[in-house]
């Protein structure tokens, strides 16, 4: 019998009565939720330089691809979102098809860093990763650079080409100025010298907090709501929780690296101009001419296609690819699409410079 709001009083009944259930068994299950970390695979240090340290990941078989693949990931994250957990694990499924893989680990800075700029983290810290790995192999290595990370990679490679053998971009911007990048108009108000002034490192709650802000209700309503849909399931809440883990264990930003990033890029950017300077050194990007694959996402909120796209006939490459993974900037690393489509893509392409 509907009531006069035209209800149905027996399926609200029991849609209330199952919620009741759900609320619960999650009182009950809650206690036996185990503390959850991120970075399932086993992993080496073989390098470090202050709090920066390289890391070499370790499978369980012999990788079949000589060349090193290091990824190097943004700053304001921590970079094991690309090996959350074993159904998670960009790094594990690149193992497992035979790559030897490590990552650029860029710690914590502490007020220790408040001067550390950009050259000191693209010419000391990447270089000297670089160059540790090319003593071992011999030989130029491939590098993959996700987000900030990408940034990073691309300006390398303008830089110090020689060491590279190819070059991978995912969610990588270049026009930091679409209209369609909310990031991007917030950044370009901002008053960066008086902030990094005031604040010397930029504290990581806020720029966690601006992140959240680009879309309010699903990212601080939305998410919490759904929460209870999973109260009952004891491996979707240690989801649930890793993923959070991840996201509020941030690192602070080098106060000096925070203001030459915001300025050179958001508010000049200079990717599109040839205006980038590290240290003495210009990036011009149609230095770039080693093989580049670039995958995007095409749901992406912080980095839009068109910021990753432009990109396309800016890099004086001959062999430039791009791939569109339907997702969006974190689905990309640990969507279950991403881990069929994302090594798969990377691999075939590599396979193909390689001969």
């Amino acid at each position: 019998m509907k009531g006069p709001l035209g209800f149905n009083a027996e399926d609200l009944l029991q849609e209330t009565l199952a919620m009741q259930r759900k609320l619960l068994d999650g009182l009950t299950l809650l206690p036996s939720v185990d503390d959850v970390d991120y970075g399932t695979t086993a992993r080496e240090e073989i390098w470090r330089d202050g709090k920066v340290a390289l890391y070499r990941f370790v499978g369980t078989d012999t990788p079949v691809h000589a060349t090193p693949l290091l990824i190097v990931y943004a700053l304001v994250n921590r970079p094991y979102m690309v090996d959350l957990q074993a159904d998670r694990s960009l790094v594990q499924r690149l193992l497992a098809l035979g790559h030897d893989v490590y990552v650029l680990d860029w710690g914590y800075p502490d007020r220790s860093e408040r001067y550390q700029t950009l050259e000191d983290y693209l010419l000391r810290f990447l270089d000297g990763a670089v160059d540790h790995l090319q003593a071992q192999s011999g030989a130029p290595i491939n590098m993959l650079g996700i987000c900030q990370g990408g940034v990073f990679a691309l300006c390398y490679a303008a830089l110090r080409q020689h060491k590279l053998a190819n070059l991978i971009t995912m969610v990588t911007p270049v026009d930091f100025q679409t209209p369609d990048n909310m990031l991007s108009h917030w950044a370009r108000q901002v008053d960066v010298d008086l902030l990094v002034d005031t604040l010397g490192n930029i504290p990581a709650d806020l720029m966690n907090a601006s992140y959240l802000m680009l879309k309010p209700f699903r990212l601080n309503v939305q998410k919490y709501v759904g929460l209870l849909d999973i109260l009952d399931d004891k491996a979707a809440l240690e989801d649930f929780l890793r993923m959070e883990k991840w996201i509020f264990d941030s690192p602070d930003l080098a106060g000096e690296t925070f203001r030459d990033f915001i300025k050179q890029f958001y508010q000049g950017n200079g990717l599109m101009h040839e205006g980038v300077r590290i240290g003495e050194e210009t990036v011009q990007l149609s230095q770039v001419t080693l093989p580049v694959l670039n995958i995007y996402a095409e749901q992406d909120h912080l980095v839009p296609p068109d910021a990753s796209c432009a990109m396309r006939g800016r890099i004086g490459s001959a062999d430039y690819t791009e791939s569109s993974f339907r997702g969006g900037h974190i689905g990309i690393y640990v969507s279950g699409r991403a881990q069929r489509e994302v090594p798969a893509t990377i691999t075939d392409w590599l396979k193909e410079r390689s001969r």
